[in-house]
This record gives C-alpha cells, structure tokens and sequence, in this order.
C-alpha cells in the first residue's frame, strides 16, 4: 500500500496545536516562498492542449497555485488531454472494434490509448486540484477574503 501524500504545510498548521506546530506537537517547517504567477504556453502546443491550458491555468492562478516552474506538470497535463481527445475522436470515426477474427474481436487500438491517458490525466488533474476529490486537498496561497472567511483566524 502506498504512502499518503505529504499534506501541505497550512493544512497542517491550522490542525496543529500551537503556533507553528502540526498536531502532534512536531515544528512545521514553511515551504518555499515560491512567486506565484502562472507559467507561460509552450508555443508549440498543439491546438487541444492550448485550449485546455488556456481553459484551467486562468482558474489556478486566480487561486495561486501556480508558478512558473509549474509549465512543465501543466505541459504533460495538457498533452495527456490531447492525447485522450484524438485517441477518442479516432475510435468515434472508426468504431471501438475494428474487425472480427478466430479468436474473436479486435478492439480499436485507441481504446488502450483512451484508458490509459484518463488514469494520466487523473493523476495529473489531482496534483492541481482539478477533481472534485482533490480539490479540498489543495493548498490557496492567498485568501480574498481576509480573515473574516477563515475560522481559524485569531481574533486580534
């Protein structure tokens, strides 16, 4: 069975029981001050990818969850959507299966293709909170909203 993922470092000082300390009473260390602008497009994505970058990195850097050494993850992201799109524009043109033989049918090979950039794109989406499931899990840099949205804000 796999490790947990390490959880963030905010998360674990809100649970903590003091200023500083995780709830087990450990010292939290910060992570990285990491300048939170969003990276810049490969210019040569290929058209799918780019509308799938330009759909998503608009919304995390509205969250600053982004920076610039983040192109590379938003890149392999962006191309696994891709991959998955032509792979399932392919399969609509040509069927899911291809032929018959003696041994039975013959899936299209798009359809190996199709699975295996969901479970991609799923790991990819969950490292930025892009699933419903992971979303709670994502660390905000920034809060709009001042300390009047957060309950664990001290009072003064």
């Amino acid at each position: 069975m796999a490790s947990p993922k390490p959880r963030p470092a905010g998360l674990k000082l809100i649970e903590g029981r003091g200023p500083g300390r995780d709830s087990g009473g450990r010292k939290v260390t910060e992570p990285p001050a990491f300048k939170r602008l969003p990276p810049e497009a490969p210019e040569w994505l290929p058209e799918e990818a780019r509308a799938e970058w330009d759909r998503v990195v608009p919304e995390l850097a509205r969250l600053d969850l982004l920076k610039p050494v983040d192109r590379s993850a938003l890149t392999a992201y962006c191309l696994t959507w891709d991959r998955l799109v032509q792979a399932q524009r392919e399969m609509d043109a040509d069927g899911s299966v291809l032929s018959e033989n003696s041994q039975g049918r013959v899936r299209h090979p798009a359809v190996a293709v199709i699975e295996s950039a969901s479970k991609e794109l799923r790991a990819w989406a969950a490292e930025f909170g892009l699933t419903p499931s992971a979303e709670g899990k994502v660390a905000r840099q920034g809060d709009d909203d001042g300390d009047e949205a957060n309950p664990f804000a001290g009072s003064g």
